[in-house]
């Protein structure tokens, strides 16, 4: 973040602690003070003339928080420059203008902080707050921080304890405010046991170290003598000072990519010493322990680093790449809760195709009740037509045994009349046989519709093809069907034929040509009965191996009626 933004931070504290309604305004006499002490803690001029121009009492009312930042961006802001003045005193003036009002520590004096280690954690609170007002410490900086804090007194936190405590709050998942965040710590929950001294030597070590400032002895250039310094690191130069008020400024170093540290050995009565080479000179400076020497060697080739890279602080650069990673994180987050819906949106897509696949199981099933009812009833129709021409068979050997004492010189020819009649009962079985494969061969359809069913959702162009092809074959069944009513037809006028030359033995000659061209017609029907059904079959093979996309078509030859073949070619050679 950048100067302009850690100000406002602080003065957003200010101003919210004027703010006594909570309305959001304050009024004009407040802010002519805050202004004015703005103007002594940042150095700048004092515009007089502005500042009266901006609050003077033309209108009525207080002034809100947008109505003061022109005022604030233009006269103040605008004019503050990095290193003229001294941060700490800025930020001790917005909090003690804010923690008049906010801070409440224990009154019986048993906080864990003193007040001053008060103010440096609102510091660091405001360095690791997100830029979003009102200013929140997310959860994973809060552990942030206070893993800083136990790690410098060698004491491990309670990440479970700290959890817990975050999730009974009731803004705790979004983050804490500053003075949720104090009272926290001075509740003692997290650092229960530890003295007083010790945090505070903990919490100056965590604020030293962002802050990125503090004592070191200093070799001087021409008198080489050792005077003791308040360093201030910055990616761009490494600053000191007379003292920590940062009032008298001694000198600077500038830092960048071709500058170096190294580590020196104990000579002169000195300890701990290290080294800033630059480009013009080299630096020797001594710190109070190893320890020291290891955070400010690291700290001033962290800051190289960074000044090579562009970037301003290192504490800075880690807060953003942990602000990265709390995005990615919730981006992974959010796309796995997109997953998981799309997920339940295709297990709901799947529980409904299973569904419409349900309903169309039954569906079929209805379907195969009908046709099964249709084949009985054509099957009833087709015994009583054979019991039909029982009794006509019956009444005919009546006939021929009434008129036997009539038919002695025509014995031989009633014998071949029998014959023919018994002929046309073999083929009156064979076409009931070849009735019940076709039966079969229908129930075996079925069973192919059945197993192509369960694969309805992935061969829907398969389907549309087999309801096509279970058309055609039903115009063939009912071809077929009207094909067998007229041999039938053609069988009853055979039989009227034969009562016929029974009744009128002089015509025996001329009923016996009428009847043979009736068996040639029977003939040329049968035959015409077994291509249909050799075509039949020919739709059933292609039924029972489902064509799939590019596949061609084969002619099958053979099939359920293909050995009748040669019977029907036997019966030809008798009949002729």
């Amino acid at each position: 973040m950048d100067l302009r933004a850690e100000l406002l931070k602080s003065i957003w504290y200010a101003f919210t602690a004027l703010d006594v309604e909570k309305s959001g305004k304050v009024s004009k006499s407040q802010l002519k003070v805050l202004s004015h002490n703005l103007y002594t803690v940042l150095c700048i001029p004092h515009d007089p003339v502005a500042l009266e121009e901006h609050f003077r009492d033309d209108d009525d009312g207080p002034v809100s928080s947008q109505g003061y930042m022109p005022y604030l961006n233009k006269y103040i802001l605008d004019k503050v420059e990095e290193g003229a003045f001294v941060k700490e005193n800025f930020d001790e003036l917005c909090w003690t203008l804010t923690a008049k009002k906010n801070y409440k520590p224990d009154r019986n004096g048993n906080s864990v902080v003193s007040h001053q280690d008060a103010f440096k954690l609102w510091c660091l609170f405001n360095f690791l707050s997100e830029d979003k007002y009102p200013l929140v410490m997310v959860p994973d900086e809060v552990e942030y921080l206070l893993k800083k804090i136990c790690t410098a007194m060698n004491v491990e936190l309670n990440s479970c304890e700290l959890d817990d405590y975050l999730s009974q709050e009731p803004q705790g998942q979004g983050g804490l405010t500053v003075w949720q965040f104090l009272d926290m710590v001075n509740s003692g929950r997290f650092l229960r046991g530890i003295e007083q001294e010790a945090i505070s030597m903990a919490v100056e070590e965590v604020y030293q170290e962002v802050i990125e400032d503090g004592y070191l002895w200093k070799k001087g250039q021409l008198r080489r003598n050792w005077s003791e310094r308040w360093f201030m690191l910055k990616p761009s130069a490494l600053s000191y000072y007379m003292s920590e008020e940062r009032k008298e400024k001694k000198g600077s170093i500038a830092l960048d990519k071709h500058c170096c540290v190294e580590v020196l050995p104990d000579r002169d009565g000195k300890r701990c010493m290290f080294c800033v080479k630059t480009s013009s000179r080299t630096y020797e400076m001594s710190a109070s322990d190893t320890r020291q020497r290891q955070e400010w060697t690291l700290a001033i080739q962290t800051a190289i680093r960074l000044q090579a890279e562009g970037k301003k602080s290192l504490h800075k650069d880690l807060k953003q790449k942990r602000r990265e990673q709390r995005e990615q994180r919730e981006q992974r987050k959010a796309a796995k809760e997109e997953e998981t819906q799309r997920l339940k949106q295709l297990q709901e897509e799947k529980e409904r195709k299973l569904q419409e696949l349900e309903l169309l199981k039954e569906a079929q099933r209805q379907a195969e009740i009908l046709l099964q009812e249709e084949e009985q009833r054509r099957r009833q129709q087709h015994e009583e037509m054979q019991r039909t021409l029982e009794i006509q068979l019956r009444e005919a050997e009546q006939a021929r045994a009434s008129m036997q004492a009539e038919m002695v010189l025509k014995e031989a020819e009633a014998e071949r009349q029998r014959k023919r009649i018994v002929e046309l009962e073999d083929m009156q079985e064979r076409l009931q046989e070849a009735l019940q494969q076709e039966v079969k061969a229908r129930q075996d359809e079925e069973a192919v519709r059945y197993a192509q069913a369960r694969l309805l959702a992935e061969e829907e162009e398969k389907l549309k093809q087999l309801m096509k092809l279970k058309e055609e074959q039903e115009e063939y069944i009912i071809r077929t069907q009207r094909e067998k009513q007229v041999l039938k037809q053609e069988m009853e006028n055979k039989n009227k034929c034969l009562e016929e030359a029974q009744k009128q033995l002089e015509e025996v000659r001329v009923n016996r040509q009428r009847v043979d061209q009736d068996v040639m017609a029977a003939q040329r029907k049968l035959r015409q009965a077994s291509t249909n059904v050799k075509h039949w079959n020919v739709q059933m093979n292609r039924l029972m191996h489902p064509i799939g996309p590019g596949d061609k078509r084969t002619n099958v030859s053979g099939g359920v009626f293909a050995g009748y073949q040669p019977l029907l070619s036997r019966r030809d050679s008798s009949l002729k």
